[in-house]
């Protein structure tokens, strides 16, 4: 059998911790190292729905790409949601880790993974550095290689990332050349793409003042949904893990979704 601890380290070389946000929470943040491991369902997070699958499925452990607990908990019961859901998974004996930010910056992380679907050449960090041992950092930057105008690149993202209808700001006549990609919730991206030249900027969710601030800008901001920006990155893990540890059952969440509906 395969010790958590094997798993451990390769998620912590394949999702280097070193690039994760100061303030985020990455890494194993419930178990027993020492553990053995025979099944892994990876998540983007952990919700009602995704602990019973992963409880009902007999998981040993949960990837799940954004942390629980995030934030330090004073008392666990089950008067909370999210203490709920700790108890209820530590009570079945499974294990949770993230990845998070640092999966968003990596190598072959969730911000490398956007561009490499849309196409983008000359793909490289937005911000470079976060670690010097690596070079890479948080957000990439790329252009395509035929430029093309908003309306089509809009049509190529809903087709690429499986979505019917996203929020965008900008003309659609707009030229989009040079993109940069930031996940999740990447509107504080904005101003470097700009920086760096970009035109556009694809996240997954932003604020209004940041779209405010976009269209003042002249650049193109593309909300494909926190969701969309990230689950497909999930269910890449799930297949890593699974060529990684031939031995072990691993799958991708069936049961979590997009909260957002559109109507």
């Amino acid at each position: 059998m395969t010790s958590l601890h094997e798993i451990c380290d390769f998620l912590d070389r394949y999702a280097p911790v070193q690039l994760a946000e100061e303030w985020d929470n990455v890494g194993l943040l419930v178990g027993d190292k020492s553990s053995s491991v025979a099944r892994i369902m990876t998540c983007l997070t952990v919700t009602p729905e995704s602990a019973e699958e992963a409880i009902s499925k007999r998981a040993d452990l949960i990837v799940s790409h954004h942390p629980l607990p995030f934030h330090p908990i004073k008392k666990l019961t089950t008067e909370s949601t999210s203490t709920k859901l700790l108890w209820n998974l530590i009570r079945a004996g499974i294990g949770i880790y993230s990845p998070h930010t640092g999966f968003d910056s990596a190598e072959a992380g969730i911000n490398q993974l956007i561009c490499q679907r849309i196409g983008l050449q000359e793909i490289r960090p937005l911000l470079p550095a976060i670690d010097h041992s690596t070079g890479l950092g948080a957000g990439r930057i790329g252009r395509l290689e035929v430029p093309t105008d908003l309306v089509s690149f809009i049509d190529l993202l809903k087709q690429k990332f499986c979505i019917r209808k996203l929020q965008f700001v900008g003309n659609l006549s707009n030229s989009v050349s040079i993109v940069s990609s930031a996940c999740g919730s990447g509107g504080s991206f904005l101003e470097n793409a700009d920086s760096a030249g970009c035109d556009t900027l694809v996240t997954g969710e932003a604020g209004f003042h940041t779209c405010l601030e976009a269209k003042a800008r002249f650049m193109s901001l593309i909300l494909l949904g926190h969701y969309s920006s990230e689950r497909f990155a999930i269910e890449i893990l799930s297949d890593v893990l699974q060529s990684q540890f031939a031995d072990l059952e691993v799958w991708a969440s069936e049961k979590e979704s997009d909260p957002i509906n559109f109507a």
